[in-house]
């Protein structure tokens, strides 16, 4: 066999562990919703609604079991808006904000997902995948779709220092 025939080959087989000849830009993010975040605005809503499951589960009935402790809800903050009418919110609160955007896009895993929020008056928004969580064209899909998302969120949110 002569070196040209085993170099074709061996580009051959590097290009098709490395993906080929696909390229990532051939891959069209999904059209996003227009319309405020969807996300609640305060922490009343998340734990009310474990508690109502939790008596609907019929603990009541099990006269042995222990009683659970009821945490105190705490009173929601009150949400504090810029001269615009944004939102100003704290990355944490943010980033679960894009996360639940993210969510809504189809293949997106369920763990394994992080969001980190930075900057300042033009916050960004970065997105790693912990190993094997999604593959890489879903990844892919997804760090596209992240522009738009923090652009139409933008127009909502401002981060809070």
């Amino acid at each position: 066999m002569s070196d040209d025939v085993k170099d074709a080959g061996l580009v051959a087989m590097i290009s098709s562990i490395l993906g080929g000849n696909k390229r990532a830009d051939s891959v069209a993010p999904p059209p996003l919703t227009e319309g405020p975040p969807t996300v609640p605005l305060n922490g009343a809503e998340a734990v009310a609604a474990p508690i109502a499951e939790a008596a609907s589960t019929g603990q009541e009935d099990m006269p042995n079991a222990a009683p659970a402790a009821a945490e105190p809800v705490e009173q929601p903050a009150k949400i504090i808006t810029t001269r615009e009418g944004r939102q100003l919110l704290p990355a944490e609160a943010i980033a679960d904000l894009v996360l639940g955007e993210l969510r809504k896009l189809e293949n997106f895993p369920a763990t394994g997902a992080s969001v980190t929020v930075y900057g300042y008056r033009h916050w960004n928004a970065m997105i790693t995948f912990a190993p094997f969580s999604t593959n890489f064209q879903n990844a892919t899909r997804f760090r596209q779709a992240m522009p738009d998302i923090v652009f139409k969120l933008r127009r909502f949110v401002e981060l809070e220092i």
